[in-house]
């Protein structure tokens, strides 16, 4: 397994399904989204990339690195309930005859990616919506505190 390491930052190196995440959320950023990885919207499920946009709007990304990692996962189907717009990302060597034409398509790198394909939009409704924003914003402070104060969450 390859993986992709930042220079001289300390962190560990990046797997396949996180390098894509980067990449997409460098790319939504250039959208004026702003994004959040590894988010549980409900117990159960865990998105790779939920991205806020300027007008409130909310897309998921589902990051997948491989076929293995595609035919596997049963749950991707139950995120369509937490966002207006889906999306699967995938590297430049996946096979997307395999995704649904239904969904959002974005193809990823470590660095950016690009939209192939922009998926429905299925409006949330306002008490999903209330309910998913105020999830993201704690997971986004609760995530910066604990970068400027690892000792404030013993584990």
């Amino acid at each position: 397994m390859q993986t992709l390491s930042l220079p001289d930052s300390g962190l560990a190196p990046l797997l396949p399904g996180q390098r894509l995440a980067r990449g997409v959320c460098r790319h939504l950023r250039s959208h004026d989204f702003v994004s959040v990885v590894e988010l549980v919207p409900t117990p159960g499920l865990r998105v790779d990339v939920m991205a806020l946009g300027p007008k409130g709007e909310i897309w998921v990304v589902e990051c997948k690195s491989s076929r293995a990692d595609y035919q596997s996962d049963r749950k991707w189907q139950g995120y369509l309930d937490w966002c207006d717009r889906f999306f699967f990302a995938v590297d430049e060597a996946f096979p997307v005859d395999l995704l649904p034409e239904g969904t959002g398509l974005m193809l990823a790198d470590g660095y950016d990616a690009e939209i192939l394909r922009i998926g429905p939009e299925g409006r949330l409704a306002p008490a999903r919506r209330k309910a998913v924003i105020q999830g993201f914003a704690r997971h986004a402070a609760l995530r910066l505190q604990g970068l400027r104060d690892p000792g404030a969450f013993p584990g």
